[in-house]
């Protein structure tokens, strides 16, 4: 049995042994993923502030959180600059935490009270119901071909699921950084240990 497991080892270890040398390459994806996610996510915020603001604040229709102006600034900002540092592996692991709050804040004010999926099941009753009302509004009054000549038609859920995977995206690069080899902050720090 221990010479299987020391076989075993062995054998792992040249299989697996030199990806260390890649390590880099899984924050980098990570990283260049969640970029376009926060730049879109961010910018839009800044281009209609004054919307944003009032979806914030707004107990009705919107969020209903205190000092939405604040907030609304906060979070728009750190989405945008936040991309960019990303993009850049520049203060990875500090930007991760303001991106954290503000994915736990979507995940708990904007999408928990619709489930996990951010696509709603077409195999349920309702949603084909409410699909097949759709397509038969969009045939007789709309261009239906041109609508879905590039995807199926959808019913959006808007459950927590994208903003979960985003959220355990920014943990994983707050516990590695932005990786070896591939950004700034490795860079910087082989700079500031010498």
């Amino acid at each position: 049995m221990s010479s299987l497991v020391h076989g075993f080892g062995r054998f792992q270890e040249a299989l697996f042994g030199r990806l260390a040398y890649l390590d880099g390459l899984g924050p980098l994806a990570l990283r260049l993923y969640l970029v376009p996610v926060f730049w879109m996510a961010g910018t839009q915020k800044i281009a209609g502030m004054e919307n944003t603001i009032e979806w914030f604040g707004n107990a009705e229709y919107g969020l209903g959180l205190p000092f939405p102006a604040v907030l609304a600034y906060l979070a728009a900002y750190s989405e945008a600059i936040g991309a960019l540092l990303l993009l850049l592996g520049l203060a990875t692991r500090w930007i991760s935490i303001p991106l954290i709050v503000t994915m736990l804040v979507a995940i708990f004010a904007v999408h928990w009270g619709n489930g996990w999926a951010a696509i709603a099941d077409s195999s349920a009753p309702e949603v084909a119901q409410r699909l097949g009302a759709a397509r038969e509004l969009l045939r007789d009054h709309g261009n239906y071909t041109w609508l879905t000549e590039k995807g199926s038609f959808v019913i959006l859920n808007n459950g927590i699921e994208f903003a979960v995977t985003y959220l355990v995206m920014l943990l994983t690069l707050l516990f590695t950084g932005g990786g070896r080899y591939v950004s700034v902050d490795y860079y910087l720090g082989r700079l500031l240990n010498r």
